[in-house]
């Protein structure tokens, strides 16, 4: 099985697939943006650096899906990610716009035909405001001046994407205000059950209630 975990910067994508890789023994598979050399810029003037960070993004992801997934499906082995392809068309209608939004759609549509479809998206979904606090917690340099309508944007826009009908694999959503995964075992065994049970895939427990607590501080 593959199933990616997707949402807004800070939500825990990928602390969750981390700490979901033993259960599961399966393969990750990581954003590396931070090879990007014009994220930073990009965080400073969205719009003169946002055309070289989504093209960067864009081939960075389409090399690692392509050069990685097919492979480690094939494998046999379950195979965790934390984020989809289709998440960089999602910040692309966002930042682009003209001729420059056109000429990507065009490259990504060609590009999204080659890549490999989760069995599953686990949408982990937050409020701006404790997006902002995790963010804030995480303390990224070029996430410090991060601007908080451009993250409820994102989160609009994340909306809109998964929660949508026009989707290429099934979408469990979660409420990531109300579970802490990081710092108790009892929810991540929740999400893990969750999991499981969406993708049939034994051992997983019918109807698992949501554990009763305040909000979490996950990262990711």
């Amino acid at each position: 099985m593959y199933f990616a975990i997707e949402g807004v910067i800070g939500v825990g994508k990928t602390t969750l697939a981390r700490m979901l890789q033993p259960s599961f023994q399966a393969n990750l598979l990581l954003e590396v943006f931070e090879e990007n050399p014009f994220l930073s810029s990009f965080y400073a003037d969205r719009a003169r650096y946002a055309f070289q960070t989504q093209i960067f993004f864009l081939l960075s992801r389409y090399h690692q899906q392509n050069s990685n997934a097919p492979a480690m499906v094939a494998s046999g082995q379950h195979l965790i990610s934390d984020y989809t392809f289709e998440k960089d068309s999602l910040f692309a209608s966002i930042n682009l716009q003209g001729d420059e939004l056109e000429m990507y759609y065009r490259v990504h549509e060609a590009l999204a035909e080659k890549i490999p479809a989760p069995n599953l998206v686990v949408y982990l979904r937050a409020s701006t405001a404790t997006l902002m606090q995790r963010i804030a917690m995480r303390d990224r340099p070029y996430e410090r001046q991060m601007d908080p309508d451009y993250i409820d944007l994102l989160n609009r826009a994340y909306d809109r994407a998964f929660l949508g009908e026009s989707r290429r694999a099934p979408v469990l959503v979660l409420d990531a205000n109300q579970i802490d995964f990081v710092r108790h075992p009892e929810d991540l065994a929740w999400v893990e059950n969750r999991i499981r049970q969406s993708l049939q895939l034994p051992p997983f427990q019918p109807e698992l209630p949501l554990p009763n607590h305040g909000e979490g501080s996950s990262e990711g």
